[in-house]
């Protein structure tokens, strides 16, 4: 049990740097001020394969790690604490579909692994994004466009940058699972269909 645990905590570091890696590449800009990119990818698979507090811990390091790179904008402690800390840890809300997409993935339906898969990355980019709205309508309304509440500022530009990321770590990783699922079946399993019969 000891060295599951060590292997989990080990691999929620090791991609919390992939995913700031991922990170500073170039993003995708769909509309002024809003940009989407894949580097939520580590996080999901590790919410994949080992679910939700691994999740968690991977995505709290992420946003910790923002402080090396200085990649990121402050405003105050409390917008800070809730634009990274907070919403880059409840990307593991993922992980709550952890065990449905483990059995699929034993069972080798490649499109129940992708359904999960997809509802589970929404479900993740939402929780995230929340936090962003909040701090949007709190400590960005500002820079609403005259005219415009910050409520409706905050929703359709994280909306966007939510959908956006959402739409594109979905493909990534339905191609991923689907080119080779150990990438996202957890340490010590098999798939139940390549299981050999007993002769």
């Amino acid at each position: 049990m000891k060295k599951i645990k060590l292997v989990a905590l080990i691999e929620a570091a090791f991609f919390a740097a992939i995913a700031m890696v991922l990170d500073l590449l170039p993003s995708i800009t769909i509309a002024p001020a809003v940009t989407v990119s894949f580097s939520m990818v580590p996080i999901f698979i590790l919410a994949f394969r080992w679910g939700l507090k691994v999740s968690f811990i991977s995505g709290f390091l992420w946003g910790l790690l923002q402080l090396t790179t200085g990649n990121f904008y402050f405003l105050s402690i409390i917008q800070f604490l809730i634009e990274y800390f907070i919403a880059f840890a409840f990307i593991g809300v993922a992980g709550i579909f952890h065990p449905v997409i483990q059995k699929a993935l034993q069972k080798g339906s490649k499109l129940s692994v992708s359904l999960w898969v997809v509802l589970a990355v929404f479900v993740g980019s939402l929780a995230r994004y929340f936090w962003h709205f909040i701090a949007g309508v709190v400590f960005w309304g500002d820079y609403a466009p005259e005219g415009m509440s910050p409520v409706k500022y905050s929703l359709v530009m994280n909306g966007l940058a939510m959908l956006g990321s959402a739409v594109l770590c979905s493909i990534v990783l339905v191609l991923l699972s689907s080119a080779s699922k150990r990438i996202i079946m957890k340490k010590g399993t098999s798939p139940i269909a390549s299981e050999r019969p007993v002769q």
